[in-house]
This record gives C-alpha cells, structure tokens and sequence, in this order.
C-alpha cells in the first residue's frame, strides 16, 4: 500500500482540489441530486441543470410532491432520464418511509432506486460526514494506473480488487474520509485523465505503477466499444388551426420516456396507419438531424403537416411550441425550434 496516502491526497486537495462546486457542503439532499446528475455527464454540463433544479425543488418534500412531468421538464436535455424517474421515486420513498430523512446507513441508501454501492458512499461521505466509499469512473482509473489492475474493469475479479482497494485507502474518520473522497473524483478529473494524464502535477508519480513503467496510456484498459447501429426515425408535426403543435408523452420505459414530443415512427406511412384520419403524405419536410444514443445512433427527419384539431383522435397537448413547459428531449426540441 502507498506511504501516507490519504494524508498526502489531503494536502493535494487543499492546495488544487475543486472548492467552489454549487453541492460542496450543502447537506445530503444536494450531495445526492448532483451525484445522480454527474453520473455519465461532465460538471460543467451538470452545474446550471443542478442550480434550476434545486431552484425548483429545494427540498425533498417539494420533489417528492412534484409531478413526474415536472422534474422531467427540469432533466430535459441532461439525458438518460430513468434517472430522473428514480430521484422522484426515491423521493416519494424516502418521504413516506423516512420521515423525509436520507438515510445514514448504507444498506438502506442502496435499496432507494438509482443509488448504486458508490453513490450511496458518496452520500455517506460528501453529505453527511461520515465514512463512505466511493468507486465511480474517475477513482477507478486512478487505481487501475496506481496499481496497475489489468482486464475490463467493470467485471466482477476486478470490481473486487477496487472495491478493496478503495476501501483500503479510505480514512476511518468521517471528516477525513469526506475529504477523501472529494479529492480521489478530483485527481481523477483534474490530474489522472482518461486521455492526457498531468502525471508531472500527481502527488503519486513516483507511487504509480503504470507511471514508473512508462504504461500510463494502456491503464484501463479501453472497453471494446460495439458498433452502434443507426435507425432513421420520422418526426411528424402536427400544425392545428391556430398554430398549435400536438405534443404526446412518451412511454416511460424506454427511450425518452416520460418525456413530451411530436408523433415518431419507423416512416410516415407507420405515423399514418396511427393517425388514420389524416393524409400523412402530404405533410412537409423540414429538416433533420443525428443524435447518438449511448447504444443507437438515429437519423431524425422532421415533417410538419397542417391539420385541424378535431380531425386528430387520441390523447395529447395542443401547445404553442414556445409555451409548452413540459419536458421535450433535446433533439426533438432543436429540430422543432429550427
């Protein structure tokens, strides 16, 4: 194990760790929004979502009594939104069994839904000062370099090494171990980079494994990365009499979900075996866009056809496109503001 290793990171952190974040020191309820929010997302993309969000649910009460479109408005546009539907169902839990108390024990924070092992010790640590472990991208890569832990790290031999190792180095005491944690996300983001590691600014240079063997660069291993396939999806914008734009809730499951967007199919022809009553054909092109998904890439192609309100059967929103305040996902609201 590495010489005074806590102690050291302490004295790194003090001096070039980030100080300054909007959720440092601001209790466990923003500790745990903001853990949720960085998960597979950058802090600077994270920071002004995770001020409006707070803004608009400063309590646990107040998200937890919001209405799902609500706090899916909130998300639109940070992705990966069962996120979002798991922080308002943890919400609800935490309220009707907790008394609207985060719990301070692992194995209760673990059993809310979206919190793994790490973000549950990120809690611990960050939110409330007491002992947490924490293992996310940033302290794996740190620790897959300083030991040099070899394979895909995200199986279960090498979940088992990190998950000792980390709690190895983790200090006993609360404070210590809040500190702690903080500082390994911190070298990992700011120093231990996935590509162009500042190995000259590490306190642990002369400590790192894959350093000393000039292996930096093959520490962890890269992840074979599957071809993603691409679909074409249509958008079809349903234009009404008084230029309103009919807006349909997606499913929860599934991509998007929960979210609000125009009619999307395989083709038009698919969209007018839905609609029934109108001739789908004959409706405009307007333009298209890329967007990759983690797992797919899609083709959105955007359509607008005129219709009147009472020709279209079903369950929707008629809303001007610059009122609609529910949730749209990001693509489909660029393509319909363009």
């Amino acid at each position: 194990m590495i010489e005074n290793f806590s102690e050291r990171l302490a004295i790194w952190q003090n001096q070039y760790g980030r100080h300054e974040l909007p959720w440092q020191r601001q209790g466990a309820y923003a500790t745990w929004v903001s853990e949720i929010m960085l998960q597979q997302t950058q802090v600077q993309v994270v920071i002004p979502y995770f001020q409006k969000f707070m803004k608009a649910f400063p309590t646990i009460s107040d998200l937890a009594n919001a209405s799902l479109d609500s706090v899916l408005a909130h998300w639109a546009g940070l992705g990966y939104y069962s996120r979002a539907r798991n922080l308002h169902k943890a919400a609800k839990t935490i309220v009707s069994d907790h008394h609207c108390e985060i719990p301070k024990d692992l194995g209760l924070l673990i059993q809310l839904p979206g919190i793994g092992r790490s973000t549950a010790g990120a809690i611990l640590s960050l939110g409330f000062g007491l002992r947490g472990v924490i293992q996310d991208g940033n302290v794996r890569r740190v620790l897959s370099r300083l030991f040099c832990i070899h394979g895909d790290l995200s199986k279960a031999t090498a979940q088992k090494i990190l998950w000792e190792l980390a709690d190895q180095l983790t200090p006993n005491s609360g404070p210590a171990a809040r500190i702690h944690t903080q500082a390994m996300m911190d070298l990992g983001s700011l120093v231990c980079r996935r590509s162009k590691p500042s190995c000259r600014r590490c306190p642990f240079a002369d400590d790192c494994q894959a350093n000393q063997r000039g292996e930096v660069s093959l520490f962890p291993r890269p992840k074979r990365v599957k071809q993603r396939p691409d679909e074409t999806w249509v958008v079809l914008q349903l234009e009404n009499e008084r230029d309103e734009t009919l807006f349909l809730q997606r499913p929860l499951e599934g991509i998007w979900g929960g979210l609000y967007a125009p009619h999307i199919g395989s083709s038009l022809s698919k969209i007018g075996e839905q609609l029934k009553t109108v001739d789908v054909l004959e409706a405009e092109y307007q333009g298209e866009l890329t967007h990759a998904f983690s797992h797919l890439k899609v083709h959105l192609e955007h359509y607008k056809l005129k219709v009147h309100s009472q020709d279209i059967a079903g369950i929707g929103v008629w809303q001007p496109i610059g009122r609609f305040q529910k949730g749209v996902p990001a693509p489909i609201n660029t393509l319909l503001n363009g």
